[in-house]
């Protein structure tokens, strides 16, 4: 989905207050019954949830409060979010490890049981197939998440890998956890609320780690991750128990933490300068050009074997040509699209989100320029509704990040 969640929003909150409320029921019923829902749907409708289309599924972009006020709640208090359009799945087999290695970047085989981390799915021409968060459970066992707008081709591809691997005699399989939701408990109160429902240490619990336990009576898959800068879990609990867990975490935070939508989502994760698939990475976009190089495993990096690999190598070796930057600016929040310029007024480049930050109250967004105009404090001008507006090359993260790693 192009564009900012939070622009998205804001613009659907505008459009319903204004319409013939009996159209605009019209229209929402027509293409909410052709979308897929996720067994909280219900619990977020009572909980005053405005729901949208999302990548095939009715989400909710925000709740009661707006999208600023959940956002700066996340990062003071906590906030709970379904995502359970995304798609979790195991792959099984002696061989799942090398088997995954010719499709991401990642050093899977360096990685520790009970520990992960972000890679990229990569075609032929090392542009980003998917961005997923992949964890080794054990050697025989890997759990990856990939974004619910990839699963039908992320799938196939790897379902089509997976068969040319298994006719040469690879053990590997697969399993898709559509039994399975996924919650996503962000924010400094992350910890200690969800501390309450199991009796597993989660101190001992770092960034990037993985355990199955009993959180609330229900078998999960745990991992402290999330999408957001700040400390938090991703919890991949038995669908028959969503919301059971979803109501105690709630009711745990005593109202502290709220239930947030994709608006908040979105505003958050462009703070912690986290790229958005579909916006900040494409098919034709490599890791280096995003600026995940530190996702490509040093091994990787000597031995290649993944699929574009000469491609990203040569990158590594010879620089960019093309590199994503954060930019702050004034006058009105810059959008997908927006036009880059030097001070001369020449191109250099395209914004690929951009909006105002409630945490920081200024405009931020991130986007690709030319590789040498890359550098922190270059001074550049970005064009909103065709008028150029003074903008600088910024890093990123634009908040400070609070994942919660060994001192």
């Amino acid at each position: 989905m192009r564009g900012s969640l939070w622009h998205l929003g804001q613009s659907i909150t505008r459009r319903v207050a204004q319409a013939d409320k009996k159209a605009a029921a019209r229209r929402f019923f027509a293409s909410e019954a052709d979308l897929k829902k996720t067994v909280l749907y219900n619990f977020h409708i009572a909980h005053g949830g405005k729901m949208v289309p999302f990548a095939g599924w009715s989400m909710p972009i925000q709740y009661k409060d707006s999208i600023m006020d959940s956002t700066v709640n996340c990062r003071q208090n906590g906030s709970l979010f379904d995502v359970s359009h995304m798609c979790g799945l195991s792959l099984k087999g002696k061989d799942c490890v090398p088997f995954l290695e010719k499709l991401v970047i990642a050093d899977v085989a360096g990685l520790a049981p009970g520990t992960g981390t972000l890679t990229v799915f990569t075609n032929e021409k090392g542009g980003a197939i998917d961005d997923s968060v992949i964890t080794k459970v054990k050697d025989d066992h890997i759990y990856l998440v990939v974004n619910a707008g990839c699963r039908d081709k992320d799938l196939a591809h790897i379902e089509e890998h997976m068969k040319a691997f298994k006719s040469k005699g690879g053990d590997v399989s697969w399993h898709i956890h559509d039994e399975r939701s996924l919650l996503a408990l962000q924010g400094p109160l992350a910890a200690p609320v969800l501390q309450h429902l199991t009796k597993e240490d989660l101190s001992k619990l770092y960034f990037g780690e993985f355990r199955i336990m009993y959180i609330n009576g229900a078998l999960c898959f745990l991992t402290r991750t999330g999408y957001t800068g700040e400390d938090g879990f991703e919890i991949s609990v038995p669908s028959e128990n969503a919301v059971d867990l979803a109501k105690a975490i709630l009711e745990k935070s005593e109202g502290k933490v709220r239930l947030t939508g994709l608006g908040a989502r979105d505003s958050l994760r462009l703070e912690a300068g986290l790229c958005l698939y579909g916006n900040d990475m494409e098919q034709h976009i490599t890791p280096v050009e995003a600026g995940l190089t530190w996702a490509i495993g040093k091994r990787r990096r000597a031995e290649g074997g993944f699929l574009g690999a000469e491609v990203i190598l040569k990158q590594l070796e010879e620089g960019p040509s093309i590199r994503r930057v954060g930019f702050t600016s004034n006058g009105p929040p810059p959008r997908s699209h927006s036009e880059i310029q030097d001070e001369k007024g020449n191109n250099i480049g395209e914004i690929t989100s951009g909006g105002f930050s409630p945490c920081l109250k200024k405009n931020i967004a991130m986007g690709y320029v030319k590789s040498g105009l890359h550098k922190a404090g270059t001074k550049a001008k970005i064009l909103v509704r065709g008028k150029a507006y003074d903008g600088v090359v910024t890093k990123m993260p634009f908040v400070h990040t609070k994942y919660y790693k060994p001192s």
